[in-house]
């Protein structure tokens, strides 16, 4: 069944307008410029509403929020996945990588002891058909922690894993290089008194000089032997060296570069550049490294991710529009740039024979509001 929408602003990789396009089942059909045009005034009118891709989500903790409501809270896994998936279609999130952390600084967190029964939840409630987004799988290893490659090696061959990640959150270096930021972030989210967090700093930077260079070397090791090459990334980037060890790696992406620096040398070797949409829309890092608006300005910033605020995503794109950026090179950045990045070449574009992901927008007080979201034509919120 064909389905025809008109006087849309229609987004495509390289272009904005006011024209038609056809949904033939599953994928796009003809797109038109002009309110006739190719299909006259038949169709469903959107009334000038915005019709942009579904937008592909490559790295959100959001999950993490619902399985933890509270610090000590526990949420039954299959509620908590369902309520996470129906927030990021709400959103206007199509298709969205899930981070699952492998590893964790505290040994006690949610995040080890989920780990498998959340990737087990996933794929159990996708065969269900109860998910209304795509779902894959992001893994990012904590590079420190001791169990990592037992618990890393299960999934490395997973047909539903698209990225993988290396991480090094032990505190005095990349993200929290400030100490003070690191303090305000784990006694506030994880609800960690002063005594625990100076009980553990030195043991965590002992745990780092144990374990860290090995797993990394091994994990590369893992990933080079998968069936299908896996894309790369490096989190929170700080200094040259740190660039340059992921490139010297095989790293594509470079996720959170935390300084100017590590996002120009990113840049010069021709890695992509991640940075996160709360980053933008809040106008500046909640751990006060650089601000998303200051690598767009530099023309630094090739995705942006909603990291742990899903409607944050859709916002961020459009406030790129303040830093030189036009709609479709904005838009780019939340739906085809990330989706060849993995390399989902079948979605995160208007065009004809791609898959039939979108969204209906309208712009209220300078603030984009989802309205309506389709996934290979069938509305999903």
């Amino acid at each position: 069944m064909i389905k025809t929408i008109r006087n849309a602003r229609i987004v495509t990789a390289d272009s904005e307008f006011t024209g038609s396009v056809e949904i033939d089942g599953d994928q796009f059909g003809e797109v038109a410029h002009g309110n006739s045009g190719l299909f006259g005034l038949a169709g469903e009118d959107w009334r000038g509403d915005y019709l942009l891709p579904g937008m592909v989500e490559l790295h959100t903790d959001n999950l993490e929020k619902h399985l933890m409501p509270r610090p000590k809270v526990s949420w039954p896994m299959l509620p908590a996945i369902v309520a996470h998936d129906a927030q990021i279609a709400a959103s206007g999130i199509t298709t969205v990588l899930d981070a699952i952390s492998v590893g964790d600084l505290d040994s006690d967190s949610l995040r080890t002891q989920t780990l498998v029964s959340c990737i087990d939840g996933l794929k159990q409630a996708g065969a269900a058909g109860i998910l209304r987004a795509d779902h894959f799988l992001h893994l990012r290893l904590e590079l420190a922690e001791q169990n990592l490659l037992s618990w890393f090696e299960p999934y490395v061959h997973d047909d539903s894993l698209k990225l993988v990640s290396l991480m090094d959150h032990t505190p005095g270096q990349r993200q929290w290089t400030d100490l003070s930021h690191y303090r305000v972030f784990v006694t506030g989210k994880r609800g960690w008194s002063e005594e625990k967090v100076d009980g553990m700093l030195e043991g965590l930077l002992q745990r780092q000089q144990i374990y860290a260079a090995a797993n990394r070397r091994e994990v590369i090791d893992l990933c080079n032997r998968r069936n299908h090459p896996i894309p790369l990334a490096t989190h929170d980037d700080t200094t040259l060296d740190h660039v340059r060890e992921g490139v010297e790696d095989g790293v594509s992406i470079s996720e959170f570069p935390t300084t100017l620096l590590a996002a120009k040398a990113a840049r010069e070797h021709h890695l992509g550049i991640i940075m996160g949409a709360p980053n933008m829309v809040r106008g500046g890092s909640h751990s006060g490294n650089v601000s998303a608006a200051e690598l767009a300005r530099a023309g630094l910033l090739d995705v942006l991710s909603s990291d742990y605020v899903p409607a944050s995503l859709l916002h961020a794109a459009f406030l790129l529009l303040n830093e030189g950026y036009d709609l479709p090179r904005a838009v780019a950045t939340v739906t085809r740039n990330p989706a060849q990045m993995v390399g989902l070449t079948d979605r995160g574009e208007i065009a004809q024979g791609l898959r039939a992901d979108y969204l209906r927008v309208r712009v209220v007080q300078d603030i984009p509001v989802v309205m309506g979201v389709w996934k290979a034509g069938r509305q999903i919120a």
